[in-house]
């Protein structure tokens, strides 16, 4: 998953207690760095990043207002896409007038209609690569 970490908190939290719930059919991990991607520690989290990239096979984007300036998220947009990683994309607005970062635009993104459960869930299962 990638999102605005300093933004937007609240919905990875609400997925991770989705992913809890045994009453609930919703797999999540999320595997997000919490430094600056031009800190001194970036070149090794976009290493592990990667690595982990290439074991999922989704990359949802929460967009919330901030995100289409997040230069992880846009990093993490990018690499999902390339040749040796291929993730679907899905993503869901968290507000109505999110900029959606241009990464996602074009290349087949998956969209939820709302921050659901079930809309989310449609949507990654509707993702495919289209890029």
């Amino acid at each position: 998953m990638s999102y605005d970490h300093s933004e937007d908190a609240r919905y990875k939290r609400m997925l991770e207690a989705w992913n809890a719930n045994p009453n609930f059919d919703f797999e999540f991990d999320s595997r997000g760095p919490d430094v600056a991607i031009d800190s001194e520690d970036a070149a090794v989290i976009k290493s592990t990043l990667a690595r982990q990239m290439k074991t999922a096979s989704h990359l949802l984007v929460l967009v919330g207002e901030k995100t289409n300036a997040s230069k992880w998220v846009n990093w993490e947009i990018a690499r999902a896409k390339q040749a040796d990683v291929k993730l679907r994309l899905a993503a869901v607005k968290l507000a109505r007038g999110s900029m959606t970062p241009a990464g996602l635009l074009g290349v087949g993104t998956s969209w939820a209609t709302s921050f659901e459960r079930d809309r989310i869930v449609e949507a990654l299962a509707a993702a495919t690569i289209g890029y």
